[in-house]
Formats: C-alpha cells, sequence, structure tokens
C-alpha cells in the first residue's frame, strides 16, 4: 500500500514505529533495515534505536531515508555508547541466547558486562536514540525533553512535528520510554503534561516498554490504535510497541508487521480525520 500524496486534499496519514534495534540482530549481523522499513509504506515513520557513529559515516536514519526518499525531520540522541561488531556464527537464531537480547549493543552508564565473544571484541561508538522521517511535508519540528531517571542511562526525549490531513494539523509524537525497573511512571506523568488536549488531533507512537492497558492508564482520553504482540519478534508475548490517538483520528486500518530483523515488529496505522 503505497503513501498517500502530499497536500491539503490527503485524506489518510500511514504513520509506522519501528524499533529497530541499530539494524543489527543480536548476534551484530546486519539485516535489511531500508527494505524492510520500504515495505510499510510510511508517510511518517519513527525509529527507535536508530544508530549514528562517530566516525561520521551515514547512520540508521539517514541510511534508511536516503533509501526511500524521505527527510529527516528530527532526530534524538538519547544516549552515547558502543555497538559490537558481528559475531561469526552459523545459527539461525536472532542472538546467542534469545533470553538475552543485548549481545550487541552497550550504552555508556551501564554496569559493564563481558559482550558476547570476549573483551576484545571490535566495537564502534556512536549515539543511540529516535528519528523522525517522513516523506510528507511536516512543520515545526520540536524536541520535548522527559529527563532522566536514576537507574537509566539515556535522556529520553519525544520527536514531534506537524502535518497536514485533510486540511487539519495533525501532530506526531515518537518516543522511546524507559523500562518499568527505571521506574517509567514517572516520565509517563511528564509526557502526559506535555502531550496536546484532547481536542487536538494528535498521535503518540513508539516502544513504550509497557504493556498496553498501564500505557493507556497515562493517557485516559486517547485511544490505542492497535493492538498486537511486538515482542521479541521471533515469538512475541507482548506488546510494547504502540500508537495512540486522540478522539480527533479514526483509525481506517492498523496491523503488526509480521516477523522482521530486529527484536521488535513494526506497527502501522493508517489514519483519517474522525
Amino acid at each position: 500500500m503505497p503513501g498517500t500524496p502530499a497536500g491539503p486534499d490527503r485524506s489518510t496519514l500511514r504513520l509506522a514505529t519501528f524499533n529497530v534495534h541499530m539494524g543489527v540482530d543480536g548476534w551484530g549481523r546486519p539485516y535489511d533495515l531500508a527494505g524492510e522499513c520500504a515495505a510499510l509504506h510510511a508517510d511518517v515513520l519513527v525509529l527507535q534505536e536508530a544508530w549514528t557513529p562517530d566516525d561520521g559515516s551515514p547512520g540508521t536514519a539517514a541510511v534508511v531515508a536516503e533509501r526511500l526518499g524521505m527527510d529527516v525531520v528530527l532526530q534524538a540522541h538519547l544516549a552515547h555508547g558502543r555497538v559490537y561488531a558481528p559475531l561469526s556464527t552459523p545459527s539461525r537464531r536472532w542472538a546467542p541466547r534469545l533470553a538475552q537480547v543485548r549481545k550487541t549493543l552497550r550504552l555508556d552508564g551501564e554496569p559493564w558486562k563481558v559482550p558476547a565473544g570476549g573483551r576484545d571484541r571490535p566495537f564502534v561508538r556512536g549515539q543511540w536514540g529516535v528519528a523522525l522521517l517522513a516523506r510528507v511535508p511536516c512543520t515545526d519540528p520540536t524536541l520535548l525533553s522527559l529527563g532522566t531517571l536514576r537507574r537509566d542511562p539515556a535522556r529520553r526525549s519525544v520527536v514531534r512535528c506537524a502535518t497536514d490531513l485533510g486540511g487539519r494539523e495533525v501532530l506526531v509524537h515518537g518516543t522511546h520510554m524507559s523500562h518499568l525497573t527505571h521506574w517509567s511512571p514517572a516520565q509517563y506523568r511528564r509526557l502526559a503534561g506535555l502531550l496536546p488536549h484532547p481536542d487536538v488531533p494528535a498521535a503518540l507512537v513508539g516502544d513504550m516498554n509497557l504493556w498496553g492497558p498501564p500505557v493507556s492508564s497515562f493517557f485516559p482520553a486517547w485511544r490505542r490504535a492497535v493492538t498486537g504482540r511486538t515482542w521479541p519478534a521471533h515469538r512475541p508475548h507482548s506488546q510494547l510497541d504502540h500508537v495512540l490517538i486522540t478522539p480527533s483520528l479514526a483509525v481506517v486500518d492498523a496491523r503488526v508487521v509480521a516477523r522482521t530483523g530486529s527484536d521488535h515488529r513494526p506497527v502501522v496505522v493508517t489514519l483519517a480525520l474522525s
């Protein structure tokens, strides 16, 4: 399903959220990230765990945007860290042990753990964060800070932009929330205070690191646009990736995409004015 054309007569808006795990699997092996993003046919695409190397080479968002003919509207660097080189393995599994997905990434400030492959495993340093890409005109790109939590090495933020839908302005928010073990409810309460009034057409998308019902409890006037298991991608048992919308928007189509090269499955929603 192709993206809808830009302009004031555009009657639908296709949003997608995808935690891409830096474009590699748990062994550090690259997968076809640009191809998987292209298959989403999104007008606006929010990527979590986008990676930008310190050496100046193109990062995740830049590569996807160039391949798909999209613009990087806004990117938030949430943490600095290292991505380890791929391990040599014939395994078809997603990671050395599927129950432990953090074999490839280590953020500065996290407790030191010897990576799979040993201490001498090569790595690249860079920035880890959230990126908002679009193929339709967007205005007012804004970065909203959610602050930091004592146990979380990342500085969580929200990327926001405005776009047109049927002649009305729609606000799109993208984020990647802290884990519940970091006491993310404090950030959820802060986020609730930063979101627009429910009368405003708006969407909130991202990896919330939390199940649907508790997420909804923080935004009682918003509703979930799609339900379905998104994590872990190889055999999902939980929905951590969500799209929430205000009453001014209606859901035309919504789905969780099939298994991907990441540890998360993308979520795609087509919206119209209600």
